[in-house]
């Protein structure tokens, strides 16, 4: 159980410097009128010390102590359910974010995990502490790809960490890679050349930290001259579409698209053909593409175009659908807060009968395919790159 709000200050008393921080427009906080419905929106809810709309009541009147000390903002997700339910369009996870700029800035406690992941960015330009100079390594045994490193080519695809070096996502990467050269379409990477592209750092709190990152990213993109940047990362695709535009300007001189968008461009132009799967399947929205981008028809237009297969939608889908719980760098603060959430989400695609959940980010496939282990469900949990390689015709 939460404990009790401090009793209200008066106006006079209102701390508005840590409120300017935490919330630029605090005047709109002002506005808040304590309907709770960000707490309901919110999937880790029910663990945190303060619910969300306690969090904001005390951010309001500008108590930063309790604020600081309290878990609640380093349980966010940053999945933005709860900004786009706001009936005043308070932008609460983006102040939550913005509670961990504030915290990293002036010196209170920090989880440890995010200190080692700052650490491990800077040192080799990955979240994982490896080599970057083993990111391929997910393309071994696929003849031809090393060779196409910072080879001029139509489509510059950038892998991202999670899919580079994590082992459960890199069929990812390998089946876009061959749903490309099976479609005739010239591709390029960056190899050891491509660095993190600085989300996790961004939602740690560390944003100053991710414009060397974005500098060197763009760069050597420019450097290799392609129309299009693919990523299959949703997460990085939102720093590059939303983020990089405001660190290092938006004259790219290339395209920026997720996996799914190109993807579907290319069917609509008929240079992907499907065969028959007849699969039952669900589709989770990523929150990074779905809710803060707005990409919703590519994928269901890609399920859609697979000839016998079934798309049923969840009750919460689209701008409405529940966070898979693997956002926000919870999974390296509270790994068990995202088993918890991703549980509930793996138990809502199963009440839909299909006998497969297809999402569009590396992540989210992760947290969803370690709910089903943990769980025991039969369900298999594909990216769309997966599904179509399967249904391309050979």
């Amino acid at each position: 159980m939460s404990p009790p709000l401090p009793v209200p200050l008066t106006d006079e008393k209102l701390d508005r410097e840590f409120m300017a921080q935490v919330e630029p427009d605090w005047e709109k906080l002002l506005t808040c009128m304590q309907c709770g419905t960000c707490s309901a929106s919110c999937p880790t809810a029910d663990l945190m010390d303060y619910s969300p709309r306690q969090l904001w009541e005390l951010v309001r009147l500008g108590l930063r102590d309790v604020v600081m000390n309290s878990r609640t903002f380093w349980l966010c997700t940053q999945c933005y359910a709860c900004s786009a339910r706001c009936p005043r369009g308070i932008l609460t996870s983006t102040t939550m974010r913005r509670l961990r700029e504030w915290a990293v800035a002036n010196g209170y406690a920090i989880p440890q995990t995010l200190q080692m992941m700052r650490q491990a960015v800077s040192a080799t330009r990955n979240i994982l502490n490896e080599d970057n100079q083993t990111r391929l390594i997910w393309s071994q045994g696929l003849a031809g790809v090393a060779e196409r490193v910072q080879e001029p080519a139509e489509v510059l695809l950038y892998t991202g960490c999670v899919s580079a070096l994590y082992p459960m996502a890199y069929s990812i990467p390998q089946s876009l890679v061959q749903v490309l050269e099976q479609a005739h379409i010239p591709y390029t990477l960056l190899g050891s050349e491509e660095w993190c592209c600085g989300y996790p750092l961004y939602g740690a709190g560390f944003k100053d930290d991710m414009v060397e990152l974005a500098q060197h990213n763009v760069e050597k993109v420019r450097s290799v001259g392609p129309k299009v940047l693919v990523a299959t990362c949703s997460s990085c695709y939102y720093t590059w579409h939303h983020l990089y535009p405001e660190l290092v300007g938006d004259s790219f001189g290339f395209e920026v698209m997720h996996a799914t968008e190109y993807l579907a461009r290319m069917v609509q132009e008929g240079r992907i053909r499907m065969t028959e799967l007849a699969w039952t399947v669900t589709y989770h929205d990523p929150c990074d593409l779905g809710r803060k981008s707005g990409v919703y028809e590519p994928p269901r237009a890609i399920i859609r175009s697979i000839p016998g297969m079934q798309l049923r939608e969840m009750p919460h889908a689209m701008e409405n659908a529940i966070c898979c719980g693997g956002g926000g760098d919870v999974a390296m603060t509270e790994p068990d807060a995202v088993e918890h959430v991703s549980i509930q989400r793996l138990q809502e695609a199963v009440s839909t009968g299909a006998e497969a959940i297809i999402s569009s980010c590396q992540q989210c496939k992760r947290t969803l395919l370690q709910a089903a282990r943990k769980t025991k469900t039969r369900i298999r949990v594909l990216d769309v790159c997966e599904l179509v390689w399967q249904a391309m015709e050979k």
